[in-house]
């Protein structure tokens, strides 16, 4: 490995756990401020089995008290016992609903990748004609419409007019519609970022001289602009996977959907702060993972990009 591209992981890695530290402190205080408190609801227990529930999850000691120990708790892997699913550990809930968010990610993000760069391609290949200003006017309208708005619209046509998919995503097919509402977005947002950057490829020297020396056209194409067109894509690629991780969370309730969204929506609802700080916290630390993975990438795409 590269000396300096190993120091570059060093640092980043040393800013990750950082940012992950800060993320873990600002949470927990936060959270703590909120006015009222997860036993606190229209069928409120008695002072003294509020002051005794308190005791049992720790919250009655001082929060500097609290904070440590929930440190030393998350460096185990455990986040603690979720206040209001009795029995459960917040560790397991998250990693059964991250199983069906990771697979429903997942799968809209090889989505978008996919049909972002090859539609990207053929607009800039086709550019100006008819097939690119009517791909430019779709991607367009796509990307200024939110992920749950475009839910919303394909529950209503599909599930509820149409009726050939099923609104409750833990049927077999349900994944399917969410799926699609998840990865619009981003494969718009692609494909517009590839066309451009495939655009200013093909207009460099080395592609005209490789052209003038009759190098085939598909050669031209996937072998010399195609590599270092991908070049902004793949740095896209871990704010995209980062709005697909957070823009699920909503998408999941409305498709009923039982992955780690449902949980983190009903945490909230409910003030479950074990959970509620778990989740956060867990996500956070995925999107930063999927960042430091994007820039590493960048260069390995791209030997000429001076890392810092």
């Amino acid at each position: 490995m590269d000396s300096k591209l190993a120091l570059y992981i060093v640092k980043r890695l040393t800013l990750a756990v950082v940012t992950i530290f800060l993320i873990i402190t600002i949470t927990f205080f936060v959270m703590h401020q909120v006015p009222g408190g997860p036993f606190l609801s229209e069928k409120a227990p008695s002072p003294a089995v509020t002051k005794a529930l308190e005791e049992k999850y720790g919250l009655d000691k001082p929060k500097s008290e609290q904070y440590v120990t929930y440190l030393k708790g998350i460096m185990k892997g455990d986040f603690g016992p979720s206040i209001k699913q009795r029995g459960r550990e917040v560790t397991t809930v998250i990693l059964q609903g991250f199983k069906v968010s990771l697979r429903l990610g997942g799968t809209a993000a090889v989505i978008a990748l996919a049909l972002g760069t090859v539609l990207g391609s053929i607009a800039a290949i086709f550019h100006n004609r008819m097939i690119d200003k009517i791909i430019m006017v779709v991607t367009t309208g796509l990307v200024a419409m939110p992920s749950f708005i475009i839910a919303t619209l394909l529950l209503l046509v599909f599930c509820v007019w149409v009726g050939i998919f099923p609104a409750n995503g833990n049927e077999p097919g349900g994944l399917i519609l969410p799926i699609i509402s998840l990865s619009l977005y981003p494969m718009s947002y692609t494909t517009r970022l590839t066309r451009s950057s495939m655009l200013d490829v093909l207009s460099q020297d080395y592609i005209r001289t490789a052209r003038a020396k009759g190098v085939k056209p598909s050669k031209v194409l996937f072998k010399h602009a195609l590599r270092n067109a991908v070049t902004p894509v793949v740095t896209y690629a871990g704010p995209m996977i980062a709005y697909i991780i957070t823009g699920s969370l909503v998408v999941e309730k409305i498709f009923a959907v039982p992955g780690l969204g449902k949980e983190f929506v009903s945490s909230i609802i409910n003030r479950d702060y074990t959970m509620i700080m778990g989740t956060t916290i867990f996500l956070g630390t995925l999107i930063i993972i999927m960042m430091l993975v994007s820039d590493i990438l960048y260069k390995v795409f791209d030997p000429r990009i001076q890392l810092g």
